[in-house]
This record gives structure tokens, sequence and C-alpha cells, in this order.
């Protein structure tokens, strides 16, 4: 497992022109809160708010970071917000090969080879993939070169018509939950990078899922699995594999880079699928 610079960043930078006010409206616009909501929950006033929303008053980087604190700001964001407002960002960014970062990359080692041999992998804003295990490589046997090329891109790899997608069994449901997760991310960073990342994925055409009883292959369960989430069926040398995925962030990171960050680990779904990556291990 290998772990490499994550690719194009996800630009936050504040529209030219436009104060804090404006943007902190936004905001609060987005989380659906009033300016006494806001103001009771960072103890302040809606009269001041107000002014800040308006222009009539500078906020202090105290202000703004407790504002955006409450308004659940992205980190990248937050520095938008302090730029604006005319102070210095307050969070750094730090490349992931930076020796600063020498501790979290050997984390994330440890853990993606920890969870051998399932499926895992760590992305950045963007989906671009940055660190991943042999489960994943495994996966990916068969996909064209031109894909593979750095950065990988998580989302490109899935829903390309040469990548994973002809492999999916229950392409069109999990197209769609892939495509509501990238909606939600675009709502949350307001990030261009992103939205032509969706428009290039959801264009992509869409064949007919693989066939679910007729042509079953040998080593799939007969029987019915109960999912408690929407697994992921994927083909792989004539056997059909179920994953459930789960996604994890870092809590109350300090850096811009780590906070965009996100490991994806696949948990077997059945039987089957657990007995067969671990006879690959064999």
């Amino acid at each position: 497992m290998t772990i490499v610079p994550p690719g194009t960043n996800v630009s936050a930078a504040a529209p030219a022109g436009q104060g804090v006010g404006p943007l902190l409206r936004g905001w609060r616009e987005r989380r659906r809160m009033s300016q006494l909501e806001l103001a009771l929950r960072a103890g302040s006033s809606a009269r001041h708010i107000s002014f800040v929303e308006t222009g009539r008053s500078r906020p202090s980087e105290e202000m703004v970071l407790r504002l955006a604190e409450h308004l659940d700001v992205p980190v990248r964001e937050r520095n938008a917000l302090l730029l604006a407002a005319g102070h210095a960002p307050h969070y750094p960014q730090t490349p992931l090969d930076d020796p600063a970062l020498d501790a979290l990359r050997a984390g994330l080692e440890r853990l993606l080879q920890g969870y051998e041999p399932y499926p895992a992998l760590v992305m950045d804003a963007r989906y671009d993939v940055v660190a991943a295990n042999r489960g994943i490589t495994m996966l990916l046997e068969g996909v064209p070169e031109s894909l593979l090329a750095p950065p990988l891109n998580a989302m490109r790899l899935t829903l390309h018509p040469r990548g994973l997608a002809p492999r999916i069994r229950n392409l069109r449901e999990w197209r769609g939950h892939l495509l509501a997760q990238m909606e939600r991310q675009i709502a949350l960073y307001r990030s261009a990078p992103l939205r032509e990342l969706y428009e290039e994925v959801a264009a992509y055409p869409v064949a007919e899922d693989g066939p679910t009883t007729a042509g079953r292959p040998v080593d799939e369960p007969a029987d019915p699995v109960h999912h408690f989430a929407l697994p992921m069926l994927i083909e792989h040398e004539g056997r059909v594999l179920s994953f459930i995925s789960s996604v994890a962030t870092f809590n109350t990171p300090m850096d811009v880079t780590v906070a965009e960050l996100a490991v994806e680990t696949f948990l077997p779904a059945d039987p089957a699928t657990v007995k067969y990556l671990h006879s690959l291990m064999d």
C-alpha cells in the first residue's frame, strides 16, 4: 500500500470583491438558520449578525471562526471567510507528502493494511485516491491503464463504462447512491472542480444491470442475504462479491488537507464474500 500526494485541490476562494457578510449570510441560509438562532448559539445578538451580513460591522477573527463553527462551515471555507473579512487564514494546508504529516501517513498505512483482505482507500475532497490497500487493487484488476493514471479518481473508476461499472451488478442503484453523495458534497463545499466531476460521471452511459438470478455464478449464494445497507454487488473472476461501504473523516481537523481526507472501507456483506477474500490471502 502506498500513499501519493492528492490531485487537484478543491477551490474555495472567496469570489472577487465579495465581503464576508454575503458569504456568512449564504452559509446561514444554507443551514436554514435565522439570525437570532445563530446569534444565540454564538453568544452574540441578532442586531450584530445583521450588521455583519450587511457590511456595517467588520467581524473580528474570533467572531468569524465562532460563526463558522456554529454554521458547520468546512475548514477550507473558513479560511475564505477570514480572507473576505480582512484576516489571515487560520488553518494551514500542508501537502500530504510533507514530513510534518509523517505520523498521519504512517497511521493511514497501518489502518489500510490492517483492514486487508477487505478493500479500503483514502480520498481527498475531489474523490482522488491518495492511498489504497491490496483489496482495492484486487477490485481494479482489468481496468484500463488510462483510467489508472494518477491521480486516480474513485468516482471515475467506479462509474466509467470502461471502469468498474460493467462489473457492478446493481449499477443503477449504486450509481444513484454515488451521485446523491456527490450532490451533498457539492452543496457543502460549493466546489467548481467537484461540480465538473459530477457532470462528467453523471453523463456516462449506463448499461443494464447484470442478471441477478439467471446465469448465477457457481459460488454466488442462492439464498437471499438480508442487507442492512445498500450493497455494491460486483463481479470478480466469475463470482459476485457483496460489499457495504463506510466513510470516516477526521474529528476536529486543524489542517485543510487533513479535513478533506476520507477513509472508505468496504465490509463484506455475506459469508461467501468473506470466505473468498480470505482465500486470496492464503
